[in-house]
């Protein structure tokens, strides 16, 4: 007999993917960037619970039917997860998300993190970016397997040194400018009957799906 909570995460998995329909998201990117490194993660962090959870054997093996439902639901819960959390990201402009956070009285020290985590990372690959185009502009001859490596350990510290200090220059900026963590967006948060309505709809799922994981 399979548990009530499993049931549920697949319907929620699959009203995900609807909603990944719905808002126009590449299906593509939903996969490659989704699904298949949270499947891989969480699997590798799943993976012993076969083994390791006490319970009945399956047909004989060193597998048991509870390892199996406790793995199947990290991974499912994982891959809902993040499928919501892609979305999100795709259809929600950045700066509405940290300003809804606010809103919903997340400290301002969590948001200030988030934020200035993700101009660090898009920094980072900005900067990777010009530092390979301007090695391949100046390399002539094919490089030896060891010179590859020792320009590669390199360029890493290169590229940690340059992108932190950048980092820093950037939130002192900020800083020099009147941020203090707060995020002011020109689009003023306005409940409309949509947004109602979409509420609504959220709140009845959460309850359907609660009643019916119990």
């Amino acid at each position: 007999m399979i548990p009530a909570f499993v049931r549920v995460f697949p319907a929620i998995l699959a009203l995900a993917v609807v909603l990944v329909v719905v808002s126009s998201t590449p299906m593509r990117a939903v996969a490659s960037r989704t699904w298949i490194g949270a499947f891989l993660f969480s699997g590798a962090i799943a993976l012993p619970a076969l083994f390791l959870t006490p319970g009945t054997s399956l047909y004989g093996l060193p597998i048991t039917v509870q390892g199996i439902r406790t793995g199947s639901f990290l991974l499912m819960r994982a891959e809902t997860a993040a499928t919501l959390m892609l979305v999100l990201a795709y259809t929600t402009p950045w700066t509405h998300i940290l300003k809804a956070l606010r809103i919903f009285r997340v400290p301002v020290v969590f948001v200030v993190i988030l934020g200035m985590t993700c101009r660090y990372i898009l920094l980072m690959l900005e900067t990777a970016h010009e530092m390979f185009e301007s090695r391949k502009s100046r390399t002539v001859n094919r490089m030896t397997p060891a010179e590859n490596r020792r320009m590669a350990i390199a360029s890493s510290g290169v590229l940690l040194h340059k992108t932190l200090q950048m980092s820093n220059e950037v939130y002192l900026a900020m800083q020099a400018r009147g941020f203090r963590g707060e995020v002011y967006v020109l689009d003023d948060f306005a409940m409309q009957a949509r947004d109602w309505l979409a509420l609504a709809a959220f709140a009845t799922l959460a309850g359907v799906a609660i009643l019916v994981g119990r």
